[in-house]
């Protein structure tokens, strides 16, 4: 997952007093927080396009249906950095519904201008903690597809307390999920792939596509992020995981 900077506090706005108290006693996140900032290209986007196709925060489940204007599957990337794989996801599927949840306003102004270009219309876009949106914005059984690329992996012992891939978050995605719906992560990340397949398989509500234990091959579809590349330069192995939601 490629996390863009984080802008300046002086592009954003005010926050959320509840809000930031829910992320202040939250351990696990969808996010690290960066310093950074938007360029002009995509502030403008944030401006035009953001009001038209983002859903705001919701602490009460929304209807996606009324959300995109159609009755559609539902797929849900976690985490879309600059959005290479959200775009390709939404001009090879037009016939999918597809959300991004990403907080960072630099990688939403890139998508959207990226979005804007393509000329796609089956985008929408959430910027917020993607674990709030699970637990609480989301209907139950209403996402055809759930896909985690290449999130922080946390390396340090220490900071494996942080990883996304825990009980939480699991409970969270079998909750939304309909019943035989999948479950896509992807990570660079040797330790990392060994420590999600070790929750996943030891989750009775999902099963391993290719068999336990084993890594899937990348699904034509999925592009090869920039992040990615710069993990096969540095010599680090892809690995891919499908797991569906059991209909029990």
């Amino acid at each position: 997952m490629v996390i863009p900077d984080e802008v300046d506090s002086d592009r954003q706005p005010p926050p959320d007093p509840a809000a930031t108290d829910r992320l202040t006693r939250r351990s696990i996140r969808s996010f690290v927080v960066r310093n950074g900032r938007t360029t002009a290209a995509q502030t403008d986007a944030l401006q035009r396009l953001l009001p038209q196709v983002g859903i705001p925060y919701s602490d009460e489940p929304v209807n996606l249906d009324d959300t995109f204007g159609r009755v559609a599957p539902v797929w849900l990337e976690i985490g879309f950095g600059n959005g290479d794989v959200l775009l390709s996801m939404a001009r090879q599927h037009p016939d999918i519904n597809i959300l991004g949840a990403e907080v960072h306003e630099s990688g939403i102004g890139h998508a959207l201008i990226g979005m804007e270009s393509a000329g796609v219309s089956n985008l929408r876009f959430l910027q917020h903690d993607a674990m709030e949106v699970l637990e609480n914005m989301l209907q139950p059984a209403s996402l055809d597809q759930v896909l985690l690329l290449f999130p922080d992996p946390w390396h340090k012992k220490r900071h494996h307390k942080r990883r996304i891939v825990q009980k939480d978050f699991l409970d969270a995605v079998a909750r939304t999920l309909k019943p035989c719906g999948v479950l896509h992560c992807a990570t660079d990340w040797a330790e990392y792939g060994e420590w999600m397949i070790e929750r996943l398989e030891a989750d009775a509500r999902f099963t391993n596509q290719a068999g336990p234990g084993n890594p899937s091959p990348r699904p034509r579809w999925r592009p090869v992020t920039r992040f990615e590349k710069r993990g096969h330069r540095l010599g680090h192995e892809v690995v891919d995981l499908l797991y569906t939601r059991n209909a029990s």
